[in-house]
């Protein structure tokens, strides 16, 4: 069944979820073993929200409404597990630093560029990115520049619409249209864009049997 684990029958995520690190550089990185899903955005798109809704935790992604407050690859995943060989998790949510914050000190936005592109570019166990678009902004540059690398990197992502309570209810099928027509023919996009709202608690289903599968397929 999609979304359930060889340690027993609960879902992914009908169990509590935990930190267990942030890695503010490569080097730091767990070792390679259960497949990871990253979700990636530009800074305030509302990644710690989603993912504190995804796993019912509120607490458990730092939120901020200061753009550029988490500065490091978070890791987590269902509580439970050892960590020792044949006890892995079955699978890690991984929240990266957000991009495009032009105000934080330059030295500061290299870093952070830096540790998530080498991270999209070389980590085998990365399954799939969930690339998080403010509705009401839509595709930026910024966004557009991690499809290419993404594309050329030949790492699966798939579009995750946040924030949709925020513009009109008709505006959401347009916007989903739109942005369908946009990667379209972008190699590496998956198909089919997800509409979600944290705060209303919708797409998230829909979210989460989307990384279910993907975990599924992963661990055959």
């Amino acid at each position: 069944m999609a979304g359930t684990t060889e340690k027993d029958d609960k879902p992914l995520f009908g169990r509590p979820w935990i930190f267990i690190r942030g890695v503010p550089a490569m080097k730091f990185l767990p070792p390679e073993g259960p497949p990871e899903v990253a979700f990636a955005g530009r800074s305030n798109v509302g990644k710690s929200s989603l993912i504190n809704a995804l796993v019912g935790h509120k607490g458990l992604a730092r939120t901020s409404n200061t753009p550029g407050r988490t500065q490091e690859l978070n890791y987590f995943v269902p509580e439970g597990y050892s960590g020792e060989a044949g006890d892995l998790p079955p699978m890690a949510l991984v929240d990266m630093p957000g991009y495009g914050y032009a105000q934080a000190p330059k030295e500061h936005v290299d870093a952070w560029t830096k540790l998530v592109f080498d991270y999209l570019r070389g980590r085998s166990t990365l399954k799939r990115v969930y690339l998080l678009i403010d509705s009401r902004h839509g595709i930026k540059k910024n966004d557009e520049e991690v499809m290419t690398l993404l594309d050329k990197a030949a790492v699966s992502y798939q579009v995750v619409l946040t924030k949709t309570d925020k513009i009109k209810e008709a505006g959401v099928p347009r916007l989903i249209a739109e942005t369908t027509e946009k990667i379209r023919k972008r190699p590496a996009a998956y198909p089919g864009i997800i509409a979600t709202s944290s705060e209303k608690n919708e797409g998230l289903d829909e979210l989460r049997r989307a990384i279910g599968d993907t975990v599924e397929i992963a661990n055959i």
